[in-house]
């Protein structure tokens, strides 16, 4: 490995009469013959006094703590001891959450982690809310001066400067570090959000032709930013495609391995968005829709993020109609999950409580006892029509009901229709079936809970078998741990940068075509689903 930060033992002849090189000349040379790499070793100004300082404290003989930039290395402290841990954290710069793990650039030992709510969230659930807020002065202001900054601006990068403050200290005292022991950062989050960490004008993302300020971020340090962590941290923001295609993708598309594959594989990461990447070693495709807010509750009314309370499972027993469900923490449910509404659309449409369209069957009409007496219980009618009542019906009262409208199971079969309306788009892009997969690579917390099956039930994801799928987890995250630990990794990022091809859906006729034939359970072609049992809408 080849960390962002990294320790170099060296040991120099001490200075006398018929040897005045000075004190930091003195070490660079050492240092260059230590690394002998050919790079240049630049010392910055504010490091130059400690650093001379300890090398001569230490007899000229000990580490040097050096930054693994891309213009060089950077000098920027001095041990007589080797540190046993050079901490580094990795940020997953989310819209709605910030996620971290601090690491030890050693050996990649994790030392701790942890998670905050975006507080931005008060500015905006979503990133064009906040695009808003960032720039209602700027709109104003013609014609623009050079050095104007938004007030609103200024807002959300102070809220998300603090936020992420909070959660270095957080992390920092859980691994019994301080803060300014953090040596370097490196952030993973979509280009607005990359945006709005770093300040800069986020006006022309969300205007045609969708523009960023910028793609690739120069190098930066802790104190420019007014981060808690070591002022000469290096801050490694990872690179963006475009406006909406950020460097969370790219972190995906990194973690995944994807990029080094010989045969061709597909990411999915759902979050706001469903973000698709197609490809291998040789090309990459990728394109996103509007797919993820009914899977992370933006939709439906008892919706909410993965979380503890949130139903992740549910089943019902199509035999006996026993009912089970599980909460995230094994705590009381405050409302349901992704994959818990995967579960529960996928159960109901098994056990033929909802038909081909994702409507309630009326209870009344049932023939089945068994299934009329769990309808009874279950289905109820309110002002809104039948909604399917999940939780809280007889010992937890009316305060702790998990509920399922039909409005929220609209919304469900817009969202899987809309999401293999994306992947059955993509792969026609390229002229390849869904069998010449290798892999498909399912990340964040949609595919940590995710049951595949289920989501082939509803005609979310391709009819393939079971091992073809693997959970990866917050690959943004797992991304941005690889940057920090690994030079290579690094440069792969630009390469992969340069190597994307991205499909815009919004104005793909094939996409809408596709979306409309994906408004049934599990597809109105029953041929491209053939593991899954196919029900009449009038059957029994």
């Amino acid at each position: 490995m080849k960390p962002i930060v990294c320790s170099v033992q060296v040991d120099a002849p001490a200075p006398g009469l018929h040897d005045n090189t000075a004190d930091l000349d003195r070490l660079q040379q050492v240092l260059t013959q230590a690394l002998d790499d050919g790079r240049s070793i630049g010392i910055p100004y504010p490091c130059m006094t400690a650093v001379a300082r300890n090398f001569r404290a230490a007899k000229f003989a000990g580490w040097a703590l050096l930054n693994n930039l891309e213009q060089g290395w950077e000098l920027v402290d001095f041990f007589e001891e080797s540190p046993p841990v050079i901490a580094a954290m990795a940020l997953d710069l989310g819209t709605t959450h910030l996620e971290a793990t601090l690491l030890n650039l050693h050996n990649g030992e994790i030392l701790s982690q942890g998670n905050l709510e975006n507080a931005q969230i008060a500015y905006g659930a979503d990133i064009l809310s906040r695009i808003h807020h960032a720039t209602t002065k700027r709109r104003q202001q013609k014609p623009l001066a050079a050095d104007f900054k938004d007030p609103g601006l200024d807002e959300l990068q102070g809220v998300i400067i603090t936020a992420i403050n909070d959660l270095t200290i957080l992390l920092a005292g859980q691994a019994e570090v301080s803060p300014k022991e953090i040596r370097a950062l490196s952030v993973s989050g979509n280009t607005t959000m990359a945006h709005l960490f770093l300040g800069l004008d986020p006006y022309h993302i969300c205007r045609e032709p969708y523009i960023p300020l910028f793609n690739r971020a120069q190098s930066i340090r802790g104190e420019q930013l007014q981060l808690v962590i070591s002022p000469m941290a290096p801050v490694w923001i990872m690179p963006s495609v475009g406006s909406y295609f950020g460097g969370d993708l790219i972190s995906g598309i990194l973690a995944s391995g994807m990029a080094h594959s010989e045969e061709t594989r597909m990411l999915i990461d759902v979050g706001t968005n469903a973000e698709v990447v197609l490809g291998n070693s040789e090309w990459l495709i990728a394109c996103a829709g509007a797919a993820g807010p009914a899977l992370e509750g933006g939709v439906a009314k008892m919706g909410m993020r993965a979380g503890p309370g949130a139903i992740e499972f549910v089943s019902i027993d199509p035999d006996t109609y026993e009912l089970e469900y599980r909460t995230i923490g094994d705590v009381a449910p405050k409302g349901i999950c992704g994959s818990g509404l995967i579960d529960l659309v996928a159960a109901l449409y098994l056990t033929r409580m909802i038909d081909i369209r994702g409507k309630f069957r009326d209870p009344d009409t049932e023939q089945d006892p068994l299934r009329a007496a769990f309808m009874r219980e279950h289905l109820v009618r309110r002002d809104d029509g039948l909604c399917f009542v999940l939780t809280g019906i007889s010992a937890t009262g009316l305060e702790a009901e998990v509920v399922l409208a039909q409005i929220d199971l609209d919304a469900m079969i817009r969202s899987k229709a809309a999401m293999y309306a994306i992947l059955t788009t993509l792969m026609n892009q390229v002229g390849l079936e869904f069998s010449d997969l290798k892999e498909i690579v399912v990340a964040g917390a949609f595919g940590r809970h995710i049951n595949p099956q289920n989501a082939m039930t509803l005609g979310m994801l391709p009819d393939l078998p079971i091992s073809v799928y693997r959970a990866i987890g917050n690959s943004s995250l797992h991304g941005a741990e690889q940057v920090l630990l690994d030079d290579d990794a690094r440069q792969e990022c630009e390469k992969i940068v340069s190597s994307i091809t991205y499909l815009e859906l919004n104005v793909n006729q094939e996409f809408m075509i596709r979306f409309s034939g994906a408004r049934f359970i599990p597809h109105t072609d029953p041929s491209l689903f053939p593991s899954i049992p196919q029900f009449s809408s009038m059957e029994e």
